[in-house]
């Protein structure tokens, strides 16, 4: 829901872009080969630099909603891997390195353009499920417990690939919502696509002056 599924290239600040408008999930029934074919595509078209989006619940109860996240590591809790199968070796390895998924230069880019702003923007870990259904609060008191700071349905596939290709990786959630059992509520996704167009503007500008700094 609220995902076009389209490829736009064309230029940001002078820089030559390649974007997606959205992306197919875990959750949809697709494997995760599909899910993450979009990504071998941005590599196989020249891209080095890859930025993934997402909208997440967020765990750490320091967060607020709307708040947009530096996604420092992940945790898959996906139950695969979309490098499950026959490796093909012109991508990368069969067992390639995750020590270092997103990359801390642009991380500390991504923080100098929020400073930029007069912003700053909180870091953590980000755990992939697959959803569909959100998590129950015991399944999110787990997960605080085991480091992560918020929780979403997608990204990991996409980042593992990316660095199974060697392309650099920055990732940034958008808390939309307080993940279950944080606050005294159900969860519904009309909340969650009220939030991402409040903060539309500010995400805009973000990724904008990311780019210029690239």
């Amino acid at each position: 829901v609220g995902h076009e599924g389209k490829l736009v290239i064309g230029e940001v600040a002078s820089r030559r872009v390649a974007a997606l408008s959205g992306r197919v999930h875990f959750y949809e029934g697709y494997d995760l080969r599909t899910v993450t074919f979009a990504t071998r595509t941005m590599g196989l078209l020249g891209v080095k630099m890859l930025i993934l989006t997402n909208a997440a619940g967020g765990i750490n109860t320091s967060f607020r909603q709307g708040a947009l996240m530096v996604i420092d590591d992940h945790i898959n809790l996906m139950g695969t891997s979309p490098l499950v199968g026959p490796n093909d070796a012109r991508f990368g390895a069969r067992f390639p390195d995750m020590t270092m998924v997103y990359s801390e230069r642009l991380r500390r880019v991504a923080d100098e353009t929020a400073s930029g702003l007069d912003t700053t923007l909180p870091h953590g870990v980000y755990a992939g499920l697959h959803g569909p259904s959100y998590e129950t609060p015991a399944e999110i008191k787990y997960l605080r417990t085991i480091g992560a700071d918020a929780v979403g349905m997608s990204t990991v596939p996409e980042a593992i690939v990316a660095r199974h290709m060697n392309l650099e990786v920055l990732g940034i959630s958008c808390i939309t919502n307080m993940a279950a059992g944080v606050l005294p509520h159900p969860l519904n996704h009309q909340e969650v696509l009220e939030t991402t167009q409040r903060v539309r503007g500010q995400f805009i500008a973000l990724l904008e002056g990311i780019i210029t700094r690239l």
